[in-house]
């Protein structure tokens, strides 16, 4: 085979040999099989938490084998297509085989980093909330595009996300929002996300068009199921209703449906409105408190343990993890890893698993440091 072929190949091998050690087909096999007999028991879903978990490791099994046997055995139909081009002096199968590989290299890259997504709730469902800074309709311009790209992305990666809170601002944008993104290692992914992003343009509401620096924040958190236990005293929190922003007309909400609860100890505030029943706002917003009460958990302990967590900062210079230039020149940069894109548009649409690739590998590998 060609140079360049072999090396695609080479680096699909080693992706592969890092899932087979993560994974252990065989070992996964037997276990998926044990799985299924257990569910075949008449028994079975009369305990639904035990089942509900046991048939997610399940899922995860089965799409973890799936994936790593489709990628062994495309990987080899494309050598053969490969060795049978060059064969026949046929360079559009040749090319067509590269092609075909270059696409399973990134696909097992993506694996492999995925296969090392093994904090405690990595796994779990996330919620991204972004916060516009200061800078009026210009900073909250730019965080309805950042949700915008992290709903863009989630739709890409095929997983469900939803809005479930939008604070608007008085002349365009949002003044906060929140996701919820579903899917399994949606926090795993996003995790890194948190932190300051900085956007550089020629204002579409500067009538001199001059340039401006704008500012936004992300949190990102895990959301949590019934299975861990995040224990509230009512006396510690503050239940406010008020009417959901929105964008006018026959959409206005006309009762104080939605809900804010603040946790004086700790002074995390968390809201909720995109239902129009108050009951169902409040379900939600206590499951977001009890999100955020973990995720502060989770970063006491990495904090303990010297890991790479990152401290909550100001929404403003100095502070941000990924600027964003679109005037003079157009440059994506993230200030932590020094991975680059000199194609905004694409990263703003939600091209940005590179980003969140190299903040994970660099994560994960401090973390094996410590």
């Amino acid at each position: 085979m060609r140079a360049e072929i072999e090396s695609v190949v080479n680096d699909i091998n080693e992706s592969l040999a890092l899932l087979r050690r993560h994974l252990d087909p065989d070992q996964a096999r037997a276990r998926l099989e044990a799985l299924d007999r257990e569910a075949e028991a008449p028994n079975f879903w009369n305990d639904q938490r035990r089942a509900q978990t046991l048939m997610r490791e399940r899922q995860q099994l089965e799409a973890a084998l799936g994936n790593f046997d489709r990628i062994s055995r495309e990987r080899d139909d494309a050598i053969a297509l490969a060795e049978l081009g060059e064969e026949e002096s046929d360079e559009a199968t040749v090319g067509e085989a590269e092609a075909a590989l270059s696409k399973l290299r990134q696909e097992a890259h993506t694996l492999e980093v995925e296969a090392l997504l093994s904090g405690e709730a990595d796994a779990n469902d996330s919620y991204v909330e972004i916060h516009a800074g200061a800078g009026g309709t210009e900073s909250q311009d730019w965080a309805q595009m950042l949700m915008r790209m992290y709903v863009r992305w989630a739709e890409a990666r095929g997983y469900k996300p939803e809005i479930i809170g939008e604070h608007y601002g008085e002349e365009a944008g949002i003044k906060s929002g929140t996701i919820l993104v579903k899917g399994h290692n949606a926090y795993g992914w996003l995790k890194t996300e948190s932190g300051v992003h900085r956007l550089v343009r020629i204002s579409p509401f500067d009538s001199n068009a001059r340039r401006h620096t704008s500012f936004a924040s992300v949190s990102v958190y895990p959301a949590i199921d019934d299975t861990i236990a995040i224990e509230i005293d009512e006396k510690d929190v503050r239940i406010d209703t008020y009417r959901s922003s929105g964008a006018g007309g026959q959409h206005v909400n006309t009762t104080d449906s939605a809900v804010r609860i603040t946790h004086i100890p700790t002074g995390i505030v968390v809201q909720c409105q995109n239902e129009r029943s108050q009951h169902k706002n409040r379900a939600t917003a206590w499951s977001m408190l009890r999100a955020r009460l973990y995720e502060a958990e989770l970063k006491r302990r990495e904090e303990e343990a010297q890991t790479a967590a990152a401290a909550k900062s100001d929404i403003g210079f100095g502070h941000q993890i990924r600027s964003y230039v679109l005037q003079p020149y157009q440059l994506v940069k993230d200030l932590r890893t020094g991975v680059e894109s000199t194609n905004p548009m694409a990263v703003l649409d939600g091209g940005i698993d590179r980003f969140i690739e190299a903040a994970l590998a660099e994560r994960i590998h401090a973390e094996a440091k410590a």
